[in-house]
C-alpha cells in the first residue's frame, strides 16, 4: 500500500477557489456584498503574492522549514498516516437543530474549499488575514463525523460501532470531552497555521454547528529528534513502540474501511477513530522509584527496551518475551504490567495509534487517538484488559471518550463527504 494517504496536486493545478464554490453558500462571506467579497479576494491574492515574491526563506521564496505543503487530496484524508505534526487541535461540534441533510451538504462543500486553500498555503475566501495562511508548515485538516450527524442524513448509514464505547469501570467521563457530531483535527509543525485554520473553519460552521469541546495536543518539534523516533509521553515513557508502521503490508486491513460491512458503503477509504483523554497523576508518579516505574510499564525508561531482554543488548524494537523469568521463577515482565495487559495474540486485534501529550490548567496527560476498522473488535478488547488489571491504572484516569467515522479522502474537483449523501 502507499506510505502516505494523500496525493499532492500537480504543480500549477491549484483548485478553483473563486466564487463558484462559495458565493451562494452560507459561510465566512455571509453578509458581505459582492464588491466587498471581491475586495477581500484581492487581499487574498496579495497575501499569496507576498509568499511567492523575493528570494529569501523569510519572505517565502523558498519553502524552508514551515513552508512545506501537505497535499489534501487522495484516497484517504491527510493527517492519519502522514507524518504527525508537532501541534494538533481536536475540535468537536454539535449540530444546530435546524441543520438537515441539505444544510450538511452545503457545509461540506464550504469546508472542502477552505481545506484545499489552507493546506495549500492560501487564505480562504473572505479571510481577513491571508498572510497567516502563507506558511502552512505541513498543515493537515482531517474531518470525522459522529453518530448524530450521520443520522441527520440516514440512520441506515450509521455503522454499529459509531457511538459511545461500552462503559469501562475506571472511566470518569462527563468532563466536557465526550462525543460530538463533527470533528476537525487540525495539525501542523507550527501552532500559528493551526490557530488560523481553526478560526477560519469555525467561521465556516457558524450557521451549521456550535463548538462542543476543543483539545490541544503536542509532541516534540520536528527536527528535535531523528526522523522516526518514537515519541515520549509526559510520564517519560517511550510511547507507541509496537505501533504498526504505515509501511506494513497489513496496515490497510487494520485501519481502512472497505465499505463491505452493513452501513459502511459510504465509508470506503475512511477509518474509525477513537479519541480518549487520559489524565496523568504526575506528582505521585514521580514519587515511584525508577525500577518501580519500569515494572509498571514492562519497559526501561531509558530506551524503551523490554525488561525481558538484557539491557546491554536490547532496544525498544527487541521483541518482548512474556515467558522469561528471573532466578526466582518470577516473570521479568510482570503479569499486570501495561505492555503485557495490552498485548494480544490475535493479529487482527491491533490499532494504529497517534497519541499526543497535553497540558491544560495544571492538568497533564495524553490524548490517545487510534484508528481501526471496528473499535468494538479492536480497541474495546484491549481497553477491557487494561481496565480490568493494569498497574498503570494507579496513575492514570480516562476522562474523555469519543468515536468518529473519519471520512474517505477526496480528489481535486470532488467534495469531502460526498459519499454520505450519494443516492
Amino acid at each position: 500500500m502507499p506510505t502516505t494517504e494523500s496525493v499532492p496536486p500537480e504543480p500549477g493545478s491549484a483548485p478553483d477557489r473563486g466564487l463558484g464554490r462559495r458565493a451562494l453558500l452560507t459561510g465566512g462571506a455571509a453578509g458581505l456584498g459582492l464588491g466587498a467579497a471581491l475586495g477581500l479576494g484581492g487581499a487574498l491574492l496579495g497575501g499569496r503574492a507576498l509568499q511567492s515574491g523575493g528570494g529569501s526563506e523569510t519572505d517565502g521564496g523558498e519553502a524552508g522549514f514551515g513552508g512545506e505543503e501537505l497535499g489534501c487530496h487522495g484516497a484517504h484524508q491527510a493527517g492519519i498516516v502522514t507524518a504527525p505534526g508537532a501541534h494538533i487541535r481536536f475540535l468537536a461540534y454539535r449540530l444546530l437543530e435546524d441543520t438537515d441533510a441539505d444544510a450538511l451538504a452545503r457545509m461540506f462543500n464550504i469546508l472542502t474549499g477552505d481545506i484545499e486553500a489552507l493546506t495549500a498555503g492560501e487564505g480562504p475566501l473572505a479571510d481577513p488575514e491571508p498572510e497567516l495562511a502563507a506558511r502552512p508548515a505541513r498543515l493537515s485538516i482531517t474531518v470525522g463525523v459522529g453518530a448524530g450527524l450521520v443520522e441527520r442524513v440516514s440512520s441506515a448509514r450509521r455503522p454499529e460501532w459509531l457511538g459511545p464505547l461500552p462503559a469501562f469501570t475506571r472511566d470518569r467521563l462527563g468532563n466536557g470531552y465526550d462525543d460530538g457530531d463533527l470533528l476537525l483535527m487540525v495539525q501542523a509543525d507550527d501552532l500559528l497555521p493551526v490557530a488560523h485554520a481553526a478560526r477560519m473553519l469555525e467561521r465556516d460552521l457558524v450557521s451549521f454547528a456550535e463548538p462542543l469541546w476543543s483539545q490541544q495536543g503536542f509532541r516534540q518539534a520536528r527536527g528535535a529528534e531523528a526522523s522516526g523516533t518514537t515519541m515520549r509521553n509526559l510520564m517519560g515513557q517511550v510511547d507507541g513502540t509496537e505501533n504498526p508502521s504505515p509501511e506494513d503490508d497489513d496496515l490497510a486491513s487494520l485501519i481502512w474501511l472497505d465499505g463491505s460491512a452493513a452501513g459502511e458503503g459510504w465509508l470506503a477509504g475512511g477509518s474509525a477513530l477513537v479519541l480518549r483523554r487520559i489524565r496523568m497523576e504526575l506528582d505521585t508518579w514521580d514519587q515511584v522509584d525508577r525500577p518501580g516505574r519500569e515494572q509498571t510499564i514492562g519497559r526501561r525508561l531509558s530506551d524503551g527496551s523490554p525488561l525481558s531482554a538484557p539491557a546491554a543488548s536490547a532496544d525498544e524494537r527487541t521483541p518482548s518475551d512474556f515467558e522469561a523469568t528471573n532466578e526466582y521463577g518470577l516473570p521479568l515482565i510482570p503479569s499486570a504490567s501495561h505492555i503485557r495487559r495490552a498485548h494480544s495474540e490475535d493479529p487482527g486485534e491491533r490499532i494504529f495509534r497517534r497519541a499526543v501529550n497535553y497540558e491544560q490548567d495544571g492538568e497533564s496527560g495524553l490524548l490517545f487517538a487510534c484508528y481501526q476498522r471496528d473499535p468494538l473488535s479492536q480497541f474495546v478488547p484491549i481497553q477491557g484488559r487494561l481496565d480490568e488489571l493494569d498497574l498503570l491504572n494507579e496513575w492514570i484516569t480516562h476522562t474523555g471518550s469519543a468515536v468518529f467515522a473519519i471520512l474517505p479522502g477526496f480528489r481535486e474537483g470532488e467534495t469531502l463527504g460526498a459519499s454520505l449523501f450519494a443516492r
